[in-house]
């Protein structure tokens, strides 16, 4: 008890003697009974900390107005959603446009049917797949179409269309006597027994 009594510290001096809290020097020195302590402030710390993250913030500017996440000028994104990709380019949706592709690619496709429009033409009857002879029936109608109309470009775009020249003299012949009263639906397609080996649905497409 005779130690503290004649102790030169006290707390009394230590709270007097140390900063306030809101100090803004960089060190503070404390002076107890003769006994000098340099210590470093925190605040200084917690500052540089505090100026370093704003640093880092300021150097992404993508969200300014006049670098608004390098998008072009004329960009738009009105008809986002509406389209699908194929690589590089868009195409709009194909609702209700229906295309027999019959397994070949579009020009093996289309010589198919040709040739399947030729024959029927030249024998007025012909058996094939059911799938073929519905993707024909359109083509023949408008061949048809065609011969009713008699002129001479008409003639050229069956020429271009069938593989018989001379078909297409005889076609523009009769047709205008066959079929001139009717409007629409030169052929009918009647269903028959499977296709042996593969079981393939096959059917007639004849001429009315």
């Amino acid at each position: 008890m005779a130690m503290a009594a004649t102790s030169a510290f006290s707390m009394a001096a230590l709270h007097a003697a140390l900063p306030s809290s809101n100090a803004t020097s960089s060190r503070a020195t404390v002076t107890v009974s003769g006994l000098t302590v340099r210590r470093t402030a925190a605040v200084v710390v917690r500052s540089q900390a505090v100026t370093r993250a704003t640093l880092a913030f300021q150097s992404f500017d993508g969200l300014r107005n006049e670098n608004a996440l390098q998008l072009r000028t004329g960009s738009t994104f009105g008809l986002m959603g509406l389209g699908i990709s194929n690589g590089a380019k868009w195409f709009a949706m194909r609702h209700g446009r229906k295309i027999h592709r019959l397994g070949r690619p579009a020009d093996q496709r289309r010589a198919l049917l040709r040739g399947l429009t030729t024959e029927i033409l030249r024998h007025g009857r012909i058996k094939t797949t059911r799938a073929r002879a519905t993707a024909m029936r359109k083509y023949v109608d408008h061949m048809i179409t065609l011969a009713k109309g008699g002129s001479l470009h008409q003639r050229r775009q069956a020429l271009g269309f069938l593989y018989d020249k001379q078909l297409v003299h005889s076609l523009f012949a009769e047709v205008p006597e066959r079929y001139g009263e009717r409007n629409g639906g030169y052929t009918r397609i009647i269903r028959t027994m499977p296709r042996k080996g593969d079981n393939a649905p096959m059917a007639f497409i004849e001429l009315v």
